[in-house]
């Protein structure tokens, strides 16, 4: 379980577990989310909720894990833009250590072929 900071202040947090972030990266929740300028502000938020909103009223809403995401972290009261720009910063960590878990069982599975 990771905790993001929801506030400047540092006084409001919002738990992330793990799948909740197979969810994000499931979904692609975070690609193109942010306009070219880089700034993640209350925007982005709402674009982000009308996403998810829109995956949830189609095929997406039976997906029980989509629907603890938004219970959880998305549609969270303490959902801000400096939670979710924490919440980016986490995924991005997150995917990054995937990664190589990933490339690992690709190759082991490419040997395995080979034979």
């Amino acid at each position: 379980m990771h905790k993001i900071q929801a506030n400047a202040s540092g006084t409001r947090s919002i738990d992330v577990s793990d799948k909740h972030l197979d969810t994000i990266h499931r979904y692609q929740l975070l690609s193109h989310l942010v306009d070219s300028n880089g700034i993640v502000d209350e925007g982005v938020v709402d674009r982000l909720k009308l996403n998810v909103r829109s995956l949830l009223s189609g095929a997406g809403g039976q997906d029980k894990d989509l629907l603890d995401l938004c219970l959880d972290v998305v549609y969270n009261n303490n959902m801000k833009a400096t939670a979710l720009s924490h919440l980016m910063t986490l995924y991005a960590q997150w995917k990054e250590e995937q990664t190589p878990e990933s490339d690992a069982q690709t190759e082991v599975r490419a040997d395995a072929e080979a034979e």
